[in-house]
């Protein structure tokens, strides 16, 4: 019997209860626009200009959910209150024929204490570059109430007019850090083999899931390596994952790797930029940065489609739909990843670099996307998200 066709890139696709107008999302990219938490004109503008260059979704990142889950200060916390201001985000994208996902999380070690003056969690105590300090272990009382948080944050995206949520298992943040046996070294119900480790991230989903029922779409965020010695692996990630398809919480995975906190490189690849980094740092805190840049940000040579090797093996080991990022600059390597089985395509820098890529390729043009991969973009995050070959600083106001 003859196979279904595959589908174009370009096609209409489902995701939960939603129809998205074609299969590429635009990745979580932390905007640089919310000073002090608060949404401005700059992030309304970021993600209309995002919809309106034809992306099927776009994602608000990084949606706190609660203060201590903050990556630092200027992150916003998906409270009631925030949820009334972010409907300007939500209806400028919709008005663009784009959804619009909210990605929630909790930064645990990535936190800067400093900057939220407050304390933040993680499975295990440890050092943490971030908090400039020690993190403390979370009890069993700070993940329920974290878990509630998850919940709430998730109704408070479907009253600011989201279609979807992304619940953040990646790069280190909480979540992710309790799956790692690197980081996790617990020696309860929520510590030791790779089902007691998942645990507490799967709850999370679950209750997000029971909290918006089939009101909007719920995605995780999923991180496949951690890039770093005695992370977490395939072997146990690919188990992981299966878990949580078995729950039946998720509508998609999207599938990424490496950590924020002790590897940032291993989900940018490309050139490392160091000095420009540095300069975004209290003058204190360089000596110690230039010390660690080697471990923290290694160099990897830019490969288009780099993580599909490992992508490919969740493929094969899942029937769920799965979000492939990582490496997309060309319509063909788009169109590649759902040949491979993969559902939808995520797209991060090349869409900062060229916002209506997608369009273009929407009206038959098959242009390879603008982006370099000198990853200066990544130190913009402190002065307004934006690709420094296009855009200058009077962009970020």
């Amino acid at each position: 019997m003859a196979s279904d066709p595959v589908p174009s890139v370009l096609e209409p696709a489902r995701l939960g209860p939603l129809t998205l107008r074609n299969r590429i999302v635009k990745a979580a990219t932390f905007e640089g626009s919310t000073p002090k938490g608060q949404v401005t004109d700059r992030l309304v503008e970021f993600h209309s200009r995002v919809a309106r260059g034809g992306v099927g979704m776009t994602t608000v990142a990084y949606c706190a959910v609660s203060p201590d889950g903050r990556v630092q200060r200027h992150c916003l916390v998906l409270d009631a209150d925030t949820a009334k201001e972010l409907r300007r985000v939500t209806d400028a994208a919709h008005a663009e024929g784009a959804a619009v996902t909210a990605q929630l999380g909790h930064a645990g070690l990535v936190a800067d204490a400093k900057s939220n003056r407050m304390k933040s969690l993680a499975p295990s105590r440890r050092f943490s570059p971030p908090a400039k300090g020690f993190v403390p272990a979370a009890t069993t009382e700070d993940l329920a109430r974290i878990t509630d948080h998850f919940a709430v944050a998730a109704r408070n995206a479907i009253e600011a007019g989201f279609d979807a949520v992304e619940v953040h298992l990646g790069h280190g943040y909480l979540l992710s850090s309790f799956m790692s046996p690197r980081l996790n070294r617990r020696t309860d119900e929520y510590g030791g083999s790779w089902e007691a480790r998942a645990r507490f991230p799967r709850e999370v989903v679950r209750a997000v899931r029971e909290e918006v029922g089939d009101a909007i779409a719920v995605t995780a965020k999923f991180g496949m390596s951690d890039g770093v010695a005695g992370g977490l692996w395939l072997e146990e990630s690919i188990p992981i994952a299966q878990q949580l398809e078995a729950d039946g919480a998720l509508d998609a995975i999207e599938l990424t790797g490496g950590s924020s906190l002790e590897n940032a490189m291993y989900f940018f690849r490309g050139d490392v930029p160091l000095a420009e980094m540095l300069e975004t740092q209290p003058a204190y805190v360089r000596p110690g940065m230039r010390l660690i840049a080697p471990r923290l940000f290694p160099a990897y040579p830019f490969e288009e489609g780099f993580f599909l090797p490992y992508a490919r093996q969740f493929r094969a080991a899942l029937r769920m739909p799965l979000i492939y990022l990582g490496g997309v600059n060309r319509p063909d390597t788009a169109q590649l990843a759902i040949d491979d089985g993969f559902d939808f395509v995520a797209m991060g820098r090349a869409l900062l670099r060229e916002p209506d890529l997608v369009a273009r390729w929407s009206a038959g043009r098959n242009d390879e996307g603008l982006c370099v991969h000198c990853n200066k973009c990544m130190p913009t995050i402190y002065s307004g998200t934006r690709c420094v070959l296009v855009e200058g600083p009077e962009a970020a106001k």
